[in-house]
């Protein structure tokens, strides 16, 4: 049996670069580059044979996607799947923008979130939840603790956007604030978790939050085939990489032609560059672009394996591109999106992709942007 992760193996259990063959059932691998992780999708008794270096974890299936939406029905909006013939025009494409910023809290966020609070067992509820967050994934787990009653705390980097901050305690969170550049938010966060015992909900790094963001992939699958589309190309902020690997593995096993792409703020690049290598980079630095949304150091240890296999590919954008994306997303599309959320509008207005003539979906991950950085960034030439 093969030992190193993802490794290739000569034995009845092979996962190759287009199929993948175990003795008691085929699993086929779609499209192009190496999609073991689409394998682990379609059985999750994979997981133990291919992800043998991450400790103690089995990634989220398509199953778990499906099951996320059915605790989300009724509790999260089913955001639109927007097409604006005036995009269409500029771009040469047909494209379609997943609106995130009207789902509840404004980002997409707070599926991954009930999703994993909810599926906390009853007699565990009492003691809470602990969150580490710039802002969104905040909203998002103070939203989700206050409709099942229960205690959330979140630590918050200190510059951390007012209206982020603002919005988390008035959903009614313990906001307990860091300098990002200088401490550890996961280490204070665990501090509070063993001294209350509460349960930690991480940003992207868990199998139930992943599972959560891949509804949005689900619902886009499902609104294009009404209009009987597929996509050819999806392009997705990233930055710990749960929205990434969730789109993606919720859409690549019914759309296995589409080609997915990252996009990340220059000098924020640890996804792409974690591509290159094969194995995850680090940020040289903690702070410095104005998408707040993006600035994990490093991508997650469960969302790389499946964004390198499925994905594998991506583009950055500098902030004034970014800027530029946020500005035309209110003039032409009257649309509110912060800079974070607006990154992938902003590859393609960008020209960072060759897009002409494709079906096209971008995904507008958020929109709580400050009303001051806002104001300045529309008003600009």
């Amino acid at each position: 049996m093969c030992t190193s992760p993802f490794a290739r193996c000569r034995s009845s259990q092979r996962i190759g670069l287009r199929g993948a063959r175990l003795e008691r059932k085929q699993v086929r691998l779609f499209g192009q580059g190496r999609l073991r992780a689409l394998a682990i999708a379609r059985d999750p008794a994979l997981a133990s044979l291919v992800m043998g270096a991450i400790d103690n974890s089995i990634l989220p299936t398509v199953a778990d996607i499906e099951a996320a939406a059915k605790r989300l029905a009724g509790v999260a909006v089913r955001t639109p799947l927007i097409n604006a013939p005036v995009l269409d025009e500029v771009l040469g494409a047909r494209v379609f923008l997943k609106a995130e910023t009207m789902q509840r809290t404004g980002s997409f966020k707070f599926r991954g979130a009930y999703n994993k609070i909810s599926s906390i067992p009853p007699e565990r509820r009492a003691a809470g939840v602990v969150a580490y967050s710039s802002g969104n994934h905040a909203q998002g787990v103070a939203a989700a603790a206050r409709l099942l009653g229960m205690r959330a705390t979140i630590v918050m980097p200190s510059d951390a956007p007012k209206a982020k901050r603002d919005r988390t305690l008035a959903l009614g969170a313990e906001v307990v604030p860091y300098d990002r550049n200088s401490e550890d938010r996961a280490a204070i966060a665990q501090k509070i978790m063993t001294e209350r015992n509460a349960t930690l909900v991480p940003p992207y790094d868990d199998p139930l939050i992943i599972a959560g963001q891949g509804t949005i992939g689900s619902e886009i699958v499902e609104d294009l085939a009404r209009h009987s589309l597929n996509p050819d190309i999806v392009v997705i902020g990233a930055s710990g990489g749960g929205l990434a690997a969730g789109i993606s593995l919720g859409m690549k096993s019914r759309v296995p032609s589409a080609k997915f792409y990252v996009a990340e703020p220059e000098g924020f690049d640890d996804t792409i560059r974690s591509f290159a290598s094969g194995k995850r980079e680090a940020n040289p630095r903690m702070s410095g672009t104005i998408c707040d949304a993006l600035m994990s150091n490093t991508p997650g240890e469960l969302t790389f394996p499946i964004t390198r296999d499925l994905i594998g590919q991506g583009t950055t954008v500098s902030d004034a591109e970014v800027a530029r994306a946020v500005r035309y997303a209110f003039n032409e599309l009257k649309l509110v999106v912060e800079p974070g959320g607006a990154i992938g509008l902003a590859a393609l207005l960008a020209g960072k992709l060759e897009v002409k003539g494709r079906i096209v979906v971008g995904v507008l991950s958020g929109g709580n942007v400050d009303a001051d950085l806002f104001a300045r960034l529309i008003a600009a030439a």
